[in-house]
C-alpha cells in the first residue's frame, strides 16, 4: 500500500470524527435564532431523506472503517451522481449550519458556514478517490462504464441506464441509527441554545 492509499485508508477510517469537529465549532460558537432554524432545518432533513435513500440501495457496507462493496449499485439515486451518500451529508451540514448561525455577526455567519462545509470538502476530496480506486480494482470495466455514465457529485437531471440493485427498506434503521442519534445531538444543542437566546 502506498502513501496516498495509506493516507486515504486513515481519512477514510476515521471520517466521522474529522466530520464531527465542524459540528463541534457549530455547537459552540453558533447562535441560532428562529428564522434560521426554521430556513436551515428543511435543508438538514432533506439531505437526510437523501441518505435513507442511497443507504436503501448500498445497505449497512456504509458503516464500515475500511471501504467494501459486495456489488456495483447503479440503482436509485445511484443513477444520477456515485456519492449520493455525501451529496446527502452536505446538504444536511449545509442545512445545520445555516439554523445555528442566524444571529452570528455576518463575518462569523460566513466563516462558521463556510468552514464547517470546506471541511467537508477536504474529507471528501480524500475519501471519493480513496473509494474509488477500490471499487475501479474490483469492479474493473464495469466501474469505468459507470463513471462515464455518472458524475461524481453533482446529480445528473435523468438517471443513467442501466441500473443494477434494489431499494431494501429493512437495511436503513440499521445503517442510519448513528446518524439519527447525531441528529437528535444536535437538534436538542439547537433547541437549548435558541430557547437560551
Amino acid at each position: 500500500m502506498n502513501s496516498d492509499q495509506t493516507f486515504g485508508s486513515f481519512v477514510f477510517g476515521n471520517r466521522g470524527m474529522l466530520l464531527v469537529l465542524p459540528a463541534v465549532a457549530l455547537a459552540a460558537f453558533g447562535k441560532p435564532s428562529a428564522f434560521s432554524v426554521a430556513s436551515g432545518l428543511p435543508l438538514a432533513f432533506a439531505g437526510e431523506a437523501i441518505r435513507m435513500w442511497a443507504v436503501g440501495y448500498s445497505g449497512v457496507t456504509t458503516r464500515s472503517d475500511s471501504v467494501t462493496a459486495p456489488a456495483l449499485v447503479t440503482a436509485g439515486p445511484y443513477a444520477y451522481v456515485r456519492n449520493p451518500l455525501y451529496v446527502g451529508n452536505f446538504v444536511t451540514a449545509a442545512g445545520f449550519a445555516l439554523a445555528f448561525t442566524g444571529k452570528n455577526s455576518a463575518p462569523a455567519r460566513g466563516a462558521l458556514v463556510l468552514g464547517s462545509l470546506a471541511a467537508m470538502v477536504a474529507v471528501y476530496s480524500v475519501i471519493v478517490p480513496h473509494e474509488e480506486a477500490f471499487l475501479r480494482g474490483k469492479f474493473g470495466d464495469a466501474f469505468d462504464d459507470y463513471t462515464s455514465r455518472v458524475p461524481r457529485i453533482i446529480p445528473a437531471l435523468e438517471p443513467a441506464e442501466p441500473q443494477h440493485g434494489s431499494y431494501d427498506p429493512d437495511v436503513i434503521f440499521k445503517a442510519e441509527s448513528r446518524t439519527w442519534l447525531t441528529m437528535g445531538a444536535a437538534l436538542a444543542v439547537l433547541a437549548f441554545k435558541t430557547l437560551r437566546a
